[in-house]
């Protein structure tokens, strides 16, 4: 599913709030899923155990928070809709709008896609700004109350754990129980619902992981402000490298190295500009030669697999709570996917609430989210097996399309209208499948004069 796919949020339906609910977390995921549950339930509230800070600032729950992070347009299209002026708030506190036809740079298979001819507009911050701003509008929603410096430490269930009924909380030492008609579980790559799934009787997810072994390093450089360049250079197998650079706010562009299979990047100042030289393209490089650095460190984050749970396999599961977001699928984030992932998710949300019916409203959460996360496990997991040090359970027909994909890349350096589909399919707005529409296979096949 995609933002083309999955049916957009409309808040015309009439609104009939009652009961509970309590989300764990309060990363993009749990924001947005907060957002969706408020047109449902009188009180939400938001449980983190962060202390959450006024600014734009990396905080302890998100050590990928100082790394770049890309609002695709499932991203950006979902957010708007979600939080009426959201675009006009980012833009205001720093944020910047980049043209994937114009601005971005993307270098695939020996060379540039050339760029469409119909603009594709985005909002390039980071990942803090992007999260400050949705925290604002979700703060100002009535009936949403976010608890910071807490931990949610257990859930609550009936007496025979048939369904859960709340969380029990830890905050200043005190502990304390909160009731819910729906408990939400935000938590990313953390999150302990599978061992107590275990732990009281039930069959945990199967996991699936693909193994990357990804780290990557970042700082940020000046920028002037009408320069909006963004380069993307993907590793590219046989070669083991990538690199970014993307403008954001303060008249900086962030810039990002990154390499898989243990090739990693070093943090020292030097090393990194030694390790973006060795890119396939020099673009990168330029940038750091000609522009001072303004970050006092390096900094670097490991991300060793691709991981989802199957919790839609799962023929038992206790009412009452949903796993959402990098708790439920994470992905290898080169490729930027996760908030958009998880913007979506929270549509699939919003239509199976829609229904008015929560009888058996979990498992079919569950059911509807795994579309999502198939076609973005697909994209991710599909492209790192392009490297024979891949390892894990390779999606069906991974061989075959990256086989197209590779010959679509190089016909799109000189074929705009190929490389407008690509980039469609990159972001997130339309599904992969269209990349197989009669038109443009044969101008992925025909003959090279």
């Amino acid at each position: 599913m995609t933002v083309a796919t999955v049916p957009r949020y409309t808040s015309h339906q009439p609104i009939e709030r009652s009961g509970d609910a309590v989300v764990s977390g309060a990363g993009m995921s749990g924001l947005l899923a907060a957002r969706i549950l408020a047109d449902k339930f009188t009180n939400v509230t938001i449980i983190e155990r962060d202390q959450l800070p006024t600014g734009p600032v990396v905080r302890r729950g998100v050590p990928q928070g100082a790394h770049p992070h890309a609002l695709l347009e499932a991203g950006r299209a979902t957010l708007e809709d979600l939080f009426p002026g959201y675009g006009e708030d980012l833009i205001s506190a720093g944020g910047v709008v980049v043209d994937f036809t114009s601005d971005v740079n993307f270098y695939s298979e020996g060379g540039f896609l050339a760029h469409g001819p119909t603009p594709m507009e985005t909002y390039s911050a980071t990942r803090p700004l992007i999260e400050q701003i949705a925290r604002q509008h979700v703060s100002n929603l009535d009936g949403v109350h976010i608890r910071s410096n807490c931990r949610v430490t257990d859930y609550l269930t009936d007496d025979i754990a048939t369904a859960v009924e709340g969380v029990v909380i830890r905050e200043d030492g005190e502990q304390e129980e909160i009731t819910a008609d729906l408990v939400v579980d935000a938590t990313g790559r953390t999150s302990r619902t599978p061992t107590w799934l275990e732990n009281h009787g039930y069959a945990p997810p199967e996991v699936e992981e693909v193994h990357i072994d990804v780290a990557y390093s970042t700082t940020f450089i000046e920028r002037p402000t009408d320069d909006l360049r963004t380069f993307l250079v993907p590793p590219s197998a046989p070669h083991t490298r990538g690199g970014m650079a993307a403008p954001v706010e303060g008249n900086r562009w962030v810039v990002s190295v990154h390499g898989v299979h243990g090739d990693h990047p070093p943090t020292d100042a030097a090393g990194f500009v030694e390790f973006a030289a060795s890119l396939l393209t020099p673009e990168v490089t330029h940038l750091l030669d000609d522009h001072r650095q303004v970050s006092a460190d390096i900094e670097q984050y490991p991300f060793p697999t691709n991981r989802r749970y199957r919790y839609g396999d799962l023929g038992q599961f206790p009412d009452g709570l949903i796993v959402i977001g990098d708790a439920i699928a994470s992905f290898n984030p080169i490729y930027g996917q996760g908030m958009s992932v998880a913007a979506l998710e929270a549509l699939v949300l919003h239509q199976t609430l829609a229904t008015g019916d929560r009888e058996g409203l979990v498992l079919r959460f569950f059911d509807h989210a795994e579309a999502v996360i198939d076609m973005a496990w697909t994209l991710a997991a599909g492209s790192d097996f392009a490297f024979p040090q891949t390892t894990g359970p390779k999606p069906r027909g991974t061989d075959i399309m990256g086989w197209y994909l590779s010959r679509l890349t190089r016909k799109a350096h000189t074929d705009s209208t190929l490389s407008s589909a690509f980039f469609r399919v990159l972001t997130m707005e339309q599904p992969p499948t269209t990349l197989l529409r009669p038109s443009l296979v044969w101008r992925v096949l025909k003959p090279t004069n």
